[in-house]
């Protein structure tokens, strides 16, 4: 990732909007701030939450709080609880999805 023509910016995240999107099952609830290329989120996944897409974009994911449970294309499961991450490349060749059981609060930078 190389991030340019972005200003310092600072971003509270206690005081911004959120915007809702339905999963297959399930919502998510992001607050997002965009410059350049840059997009940087917090976002909140319902209990039952399972996304309605396979993603080949990379991210950086960070949980915060919940489980995360991430699905590659290729059958590896993977649960995320709080405190950990995972990073992969824009790229076809890992397209995955997340679900959550009991949902799940992350941030996210791509």
């Amino acid at each position: 990732m190389k991030i340019q023509d972005v200003p310092f910016t600072i971003s509270d995240w206690g005081h911004m909007e959120s915007q809702e999107f339905a999963g297959e099952t399930g919502t998510s609830h992001w607050q997002t701030f965009t410059s350049a290329e840059l997009r940087v989120r917090m976002v909140e996944y319902t209990p039952g939450f399972r996304s309605d897409h396979w993603c080949p974009r990379g991210h950086v994911l960070l949980v915060l709080d919940g489980e995360l449970t991430i699905e590659l294309k290729d059958g590896r499961v993977i649960k995320l609880p709080p405190r950990t991450s995972f990073q992969v490349g824009d790229d076809d060749s890992n397209p995955h999805l997340a679900y959550t059981e009991k949902g799940a609060k992350v941030f996210i930078v791509d």
